[in-house]
Protein backbone atom coordinates (compact mmCIF):
# COMPACT_ATOMS: atom_id res chain seq x y z
CA UNK A 1 0.00 0.00 0.00
CA UNK A 2 1.44 3.40 -1.01
CA UNK A 3 1.86 6.23 1.63
CA UNK A 4 -0.87 9.40 1.58
CA UNK A 5 0.69 13.09 1.16
CA UNK A 6 4.53 11.19 0.01
CA UNK A 7 6.48 14.07 -1.66
CA UNK A 8 9.43 12.59 -2.92
CA UNK A 9 8.55 10.83 -6.58
CA UNK A 10 9.56 13.25 -9.42
CA UNK A 11 7.86 13.07 -12.90
CA UNK A 12 9.26 14.47 -15.76
CA UNK A 13 7.09 14.50 -19.25
CA UNK A 14 8.64 16.01 -22.47
CA UNK A 15 6.34 16.87 -25.19
CA UNK A 16 7.82 15.85 -28.90
CA UNK A 17 6.69 16.65 -32.15
CA UNK A 18 7.90 13.50 -35.00
CA UNK A 19 10.02 15.27 -37.88
CA UNK A 20 8.70 15.54 -41.31
CA UNK A 21 11.37 13.46 -42.40
CA UNK A 22 11.31 10.60 -39.68
CA UNK A 23 9.25 7.94 -40.84
CA UNK A 24 6.94 6.65 -37.76
CA UNK A 25 8.36 3.08 -38.43
CA UNK A 26 12.30 4.50 -37.97
CA UNK A 27 11.42 6.41 -34.70
CA UNK A 28 9.50 3.38 -33.46
CA UNK A 29 12.17 1.26 -34.06
CA UNK A 30 14.74 3.93 -32.51
CA UNK A 31 12.40 4.67 -29.39
CA UNK A 32 12.50 1.03 -28.48
CA UNK A 33 16.18 -0.38 -29.84
CA UNK A 34 18.05 3.10 -28.64
CA UNK A 35 16.63 5.46 -26.11
CA UNK A 36 14.47 2.73 -23.78
CA UNK A 37 17.42 0.21 -24.30
CA UNK A 38 19.99 2.85 -23.40
CA UNK A 39 18.32 4.45 -20.45
CA UNK A 40 17.31 1.09 -19.23
CA UNK A 41 20.67 -0.04 -19.43
CA UNK A 42 22.28 2.71 -17.11
CA UNK A 43 20.63 1.01 -14.49
CA UNK A 44 20.09 4.45 -12.69
CA UNK A 45 19.91 3.52 -8.66
CA UNK A 46 16.87 6.19 -8.48
CA UNK A 47 14.97 5.52 -11.84
CA UNK A 48 11.48 4.67 -12.05
CA UNK A 49 10.26 4.77 -14.82
CA UNK A 50 10.76 5.95 -18.77
CA UNK A 51 7.92 5.64 -21.05
CA UNK A 52 7.61 6.79 -24.63
CA UNK A 53 3.96 7.47 -25.59
CA UNK A 54 2.95 8.40 -29.30
CA UNK A 55 -0.46 10.02 -30.67
CA UNK A 56 -2.63 8.23 -32.32
CA UNK A 57 -1.71 9.92 -35.81
CA UNK A 58 1.75 9.40 -35.04
CA UNK A 59 2.80 12.93 -34.77
CA UNK A 60 3.41 13.60 -31.64
CA UNK A 61 5.31 11.84 -28.59
CA UNK A 62 5.40 11.98 -25.22
CA UNK A 63 8.00 10.83 -22.58
CA UNK A 64 6.76 10.27 -19.09
CA UNK A 65 9.41 9.67 -16.50
CA UNK A 66 9.56 8.61 -13.00
CA UNK A 67 12.07 8.76 -10.08
CA UNK A 68 12.44 8.33 -6.68
CA UNK A 69 13.60 12.20 -5.89
CA UNK A 70 15.07 14.90 -7.64
CA UNK A 71 18.34 13.99 -7.09
CA UNK A 72 17.22 10.55 -9.57
CA UNK A 73 16.12 13.32 -11.96
CA UNK A 74 18.99 15.44 -11.77
CA UNK A 75 20.93 12.37 -12.69
CA UNK A 76 18.77 11.10 -15.43
CA UNK A 77 19.76 14.91 -17.23
CA UNK A 78 23.25 14.75 -16.51
CA UNK A 79 23.17 11.13 -18.00
CA UNK A 80 20.94 12.16 -20.82
CA UNK A 81 23.49 15.44 -21.65
CA UNK A 82 26.65 12.82 -21.77
CA UNK A 83 24.91 10.18 -23.83
CA UNK A 84 24.66 9.51 -27.79
CA UNK A 85 21.41 9.63 -27.20
CA UNK A 86 20.95 13.56 -26.53
CA UNK A 87 21.74 14.39 -30.49
CA UNK A 88 20.09 11.49 -31.91
CA UNK A 89 16.62 12.12 -30.57
CA UNK A 90 16.77 15.28 -32.23
CA UNK A 91 17.35 13.60 -35.44
CA UNK A 92 13.59 12.52 -35.18
CA UNK A 93 11.61 14.81 -32.74
CA UNK A 94 11.46 18.30 -32.11
CA UNK A 95 11.55 18.79 -28.41
CA UNK A 96 8.15 21.47 -27.61
CA UNK A 97 7.71 21.15 -23.90
CA UNK A 98 9.50 20.05 -20.77
CA UNK A 99 7.30 19.48 -17.60
CA UNK A 100 8.54 18.37 -14.00
CA UNK A 101 6.30 17.23 -11.01
CA UNK A 102 7.26 17.05 -7.97
CA UNK A 103 9.45 18.27 -5.00
CA UNK A 104 12.61 19.40 -6.37
CA UNK A 105 16.13 20.63 -5.07
CA UNK A 106 17.71 23.97 -6.21
CA UNK A 107 20.52 22.14 -8.29
CA UNK A 108 17.67 20.25 -10.28
CA UNK A 109 15.46 23.17 -10.61
CA UNK A 110 18.87 25.15 -11.98
CA UNK A 111 19.69 22.15 -14.44
CA UNK A 112 15.89 22.13 -15.49
CA UNK A 113 15.36 25.42 -15.79
CA UNK A 114 18.36 25.50 -18.78
CA UNK A 115 16.01 23.07 -20.99
CA UNK A 116 13.52 25.50 -20.76
CA UNK A 117 11.06 23.25 -17.85
CA UNK A 118 7.87 24.18 -16.16
CA UNK A 119 7.52 23.49 -12.67
CA UNK A 120 4.78 21.90 -10.71
CA UNK A 121 5.53 21.59 -6.96
CA UNK A 122 3.64 18.69 -5.03
CA UNK A 123 0.79 19.31 -3.11
CA UNK A 124 -0.52 15.93 -1.81
CA UNK A 125 -2.12 13.01 -2.85
CA UNK A 126 -1.00 9.15 -3.05
CA UNK A 127 0.73 6.64 -5.01
CA UNK A 128 -0.03 2.52 -4.23
CA UNK A 129 3.02 1.44 -5.69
Amino acid sequence: MGNLNSEHRVYLIFNLNLKSDTSVDIAEQWIKDRSAKYVFELKEEKGISFEWFLSEDNTEATIIESYVDSDGAKQRLENHAASPIANEVLEHFDITGAHCFGTMNKDFIEMFNAWGGKFNRYVGGFNHS
